[in-house]
């Protein structure tokens, strides 16, 4: 290979997925093809009309019935509601938010999953990329000092499938140590800028903006930003479901396009269980009157596991398990 192919290759090789983190908003449903309990989850999507919009559909409006579903009838237990009257419809949301960061500070060390995501990269949205995802919290105490670490492996699509990389903060001088699975720039690290080119070629967000406590913080500060802007459009979906969880969904809608808003739909749906956010997508406004929003972005976390043990070795690139090149 010379080396023009080798470079052009290397500039290939890495896509880091994020976080971080709708009413006819897309939502992938598992496949109902057999898999090994190993394997990715698969996912198709089906449609389903809007009446707002006269039945018209755009890629960035598929949605997958059999998995959302909900009602709006009693509040999901463990939550608690705010008042009745309260002076902000994003008041509720921004409360929950906190609630949960609260939680995840406080009682989640680590967690790991199967992270989903698509997103609109000049323009172009992407098909899903899923990621074996590891991620340790970041603390301290006078026994211990614990940096924010992240490991990924790349499951699909194809052309990405056996990518790793890992991120620890302060380590390696904070940057990704990453490796191709095949062809010739699979038998050596990498070590990456995570706002460089490579690393940020098709991703919104540099890696270590990953994981639920940076959604949750990202959340609250959107939700702030809007209800200083005014009023908009929420709703609170008691009892949805997403891939079989319990979820409280959270729906905001700004139908003005201005500044500061940077989505015209957005959805969280938030578990019933983990008080975590297990999908977020956010729209963009519709180019023409009675067109479909286009996707911006979705990030869904399934299969997720928090205070699992994870150890300095899970975050290793010399970790036996991972498929790392030697030294």
């Amino acid at each position: 290979m010379d080396k023009k192919k080798i470079k052009r290759s290397i500039k290939g090789i890495l896509s880091i997925a994020i976080l971080s983190t709708a009413v006819n908003l897309p939502v992938l449903a598992q496949d109902e093809q057999r898999q090994d309990s190993d394997s990715p989850p698969a996912f198709k999507t089906t449609e389903i009309r809007d009446a707002s919009s006269a039945g018209q559909q755009s890629p960035g409006d598929r949605v997958a019935s059999s998995i959302l579903t909900y009602s709006d009838t009693t509040l999901v237990a463990g939550w608690s509601e705010s008042p009745a009257a309260a002076p902000h419809p994003l008041d509720r949301a921004i409360e929950l938010a906190n609630q949960s960061l609260n939680i995840i500070r406080s009682d989640v060390k680590d967690y790991t999953g199967t992270f989903v995501k698509r997103e609109a990269i000049n323009g172009v949205c992407s098909e899903p990329g899923y990621v074996q995802l590891k991620i340790r919290s970041p603390r301290e105490s006078q026994n211990e000092k614990v940096p924010f670490s992240i490991y990924m492996k790349f499951l699909k699509p194809r052309q990405s499938a056996g990518r790793e990389c890992i991120w620890v903060d302060g380590l390696n001088e904070s940057k990704i140590v990453a490796h191709e699975a095949r062809g010739l720039i699979g038998m050596r690290r990498f070590y990456l800028e995570p706002r460089g080119m490579i690393a940020m070629r098709e991703s919104r967000y540099p890696i270590y903006e990953a994981g639920l406590e940076n959604l949750l913080k990202k959340l609250v500060a959107k939700a702030e930003r809007d209800k200083a802007v005014g009023t908009c459009e929420v709703a609170y979906r008691e009892n949805g479901e997403l891939m079989g969880r319990k979820c409280l969904v959270i729906e905001v809608c700004h139908k003005e396009r201005k500044e500061p808003y940077d989505f015209h739909k957005a959805q969280v749906f938030m578990d019933a269980e983990t008080k975590m956010p297990i999908r977020y997508a956010a729209f963009n406004w519709p180019e023409t009157p009675g067109a479909k929003p286009e996707l911006i972005e979705e990030y869904i976390y399934h299969n997720l596991k928090l205070n699992v043990g994870l150890t300095d070795k899970d975050f290793s690139a010399d970790n036996p398990a991972y498929g790392y090149p030697k030294r």
